[in-house]
């Protein structure tokens, strides 16, 4: 149970509520700590930039970035 709530649905910005849906499409969900982030659409977009950063960097092998979430995910008790 987070601390902080997350923003309500209806108040986001168009963008945000664009990667809302982008979520909902690929994991049938919001993920968890996206809507607290949305309280500071600064914040949401630089969580939401950093993770495009480092899918089209190429370091990391794209099935290894899948593989890497899901074990930090677990290591923090978070049900993925």
């Amino acid at each position: 149970m987070p601390r902080v709530r997350g923003v309500e649905r209806g108040s986001v910005e168009p963008a945000i509520e664009k990667a809302f849906q982008a979520q909902e499409k690929k994991w049938r969900t919001v993920l968890a700590p996206y809507p607290v982030y949305a309280r500071r659409p600064t914040i949401f977009k630089a969580v939401q930039s950093m993770w495009i950063g480092l899918a089209q960097s190429g370091l990391v092998d794209h099935a290894l970035v899948a593989l890497v979430n899901r074990r930090v995910a677990s290591l923090n008790g978070c049900v993925f």
